[in-house]
């Protein structure tokens, strides 16, 4: 029990981070129209602004930071970030201008090497067999909290639009806390590496990821792959507002649907799956499955059609932890905070063009007097983007000998 320990506290951080993020995703669009007193369409914009502040400092400070883990250790990053996080939704919470939001986005955004750094820290507690299977932990423990996070902020949310923030806050300050008593160090001092700021930028530390076989082209996929899956935190609400009136309690309700699919398939499909079919069949069959889903969501007619389709979009998760698995077993035991750093880096400046992309392309098909209304063309360009992917992941394996693995 004690030696599993670290494992169930890195499984909790991740918990209760999601359940941050949850918290505040069905506020959001009333957040904003309640600070800039703008109608949902105009809120979409500025919420795609506040979500690109905020991946550009993760794209410039994830590889930073997953370098001083290499460096320092897993545990004083973890920390720090639990630290700041729990500051961010304090300020977020008490924001009375769009400026204090941006303060709040740009604070969150450097220092939320959380999920990258969890990654680390499981690569470095597990044998090379057991990675795919403890990275679909992760995400079943990101899907927990996204179970819990939409439904109980879609409550809140009907009290006072501020109070998912506090919420948010007590539960990062609890985990700090408790990091600071229960969290070993993962990385002992011998298997560290010297900090250099050439590998620690976002352009070395891709370079130097870069070099190791096919993980270039399959840097390349991940971006477009996350850009298209980034479709669903930045436009779900506003996009299930606009096609069928739903509420906060709804989409919510239709988060956690979500969620509790993804815990199943992170935490028990995964583990079928992969050992059957292999991590590159997995990923290939994953994405597939989004192409669908995506094309079924965009033009969908009917709400609860919508939230059939959720559960089953969440299969398309498992293409996730089976990308970092396949990538971490090409990286030596003193790039795995490297590694994953980049793979944070690669994700936040996907996360950068997403929300500018999604939302833009969500305000020209729903504004007043727009040509067509169809507030679906998000996820088309999604499909398009996951598509793009598909074929930079078949490039990347016979980059990498691996096309043999299809």
């Amino acid at each position: 029990m004690r030696n599993q320990l670290p494992l169930y506290f890195i499984l909790s951080t991740v918990v209760l981070d999601a359940m941050g993020i949850g918290l505040i995703m069905p506020v959001m669009p009333g957040l904003i129209r309640e600070v800039q007193h703008v109608d949902l369409a105009d809120a979409a914009i500025w919420g795609g602004i506040l979500a690109a502040v905020f991946a550009v400092m993760q794209f410039l400070f994830s590889p930073v930071l997953g370098n001083l883990s290499d460096r320092f250790g897993r545990r004083p990053v973890l920390l720090i970030s639990m630290g700041m996080l729990a500051l961010d939704y304090v300020i977020m919470a008490l924001a009375g201008t769009i400026g204090w939001l941006l303060i709040g986005r740009i604070l969150g955004g450097i220092t939320s090497a959380t999920h990258a750094t969890a990654n680390a820290y499981m690569a470095d507690i597990s044998k090379p067999e057991e990675r795919a299977g403890r990275f679909g932990l992760i995400s079943a423990a990101f899907g927990v909290g996204f179970v819990l996070g939409p439904m109980v902020g879609g409550l809140l949310a009907g009290f006072d639009t501020r109070m998912p923030f506090w919420v948010a806050a007590g539960l990062a300050a609890a985990n700090f806390g408790l990091g600071l008593v229960v969290l070993p160090e993962s990385l002992p001092r011998w298997k560290r590496r010297a900090f250099e700021w050439a590998r620690a930028n976002p352009l070395g530390g891709l370079r130097q990821i870069g070099k190791l076989p096919g993980l270039g082209w399959m840097l390349l996929m991940l971006f477009f792959y996350s850009v298209s899956g980034y479709v669903y935190p930045v436009i779900w609400a506003y996009f299930t507002q606009a096609s069928f009136g739903w509420g906060e309690a709804l989409v919510g309700l239709s988060l956690t649907l979500y969620g509790g699919a993804m815990i199943i398939v992170q935490a028990w499909l995964i583990r079928l799956v992969i050992p059957r079919l292999g991590e590159v069949r997995a990923i290939l069959w994953s994405m597939i499955l989004d192409c669908v889903m995506l094309f079924g969501i965009a033009l969908s007619p009917w709400g609860w059609l919508i939230l059939v389709f959720t559960p089953i979009a969440a299969i398309g998760t498992i293409a996730t932890p089976a990308i970092s698995s396949y990538m971490s077993a090409r990286a030596s035991e003193d790039q795995q905070g490297e590694l994953q750093g980049v793979l944070g880096s690669v994700n936040a400046l996907a996360s950068v063009v997403a929300p500018l992309a999604m939302t833009q392309v969500f305000f020209l098909f729903t504004r007043d007097g727009a040509p067509i209304h169809f507030p679906g063309a998000p996820f088309i360009l999604a499909l398009l983007l996951m598509l793009v992917a598909l074929a930079l992941f078949r490039v990347g394996l016979r980059s990498g000998d691996d096309a043999g693995k299809l």
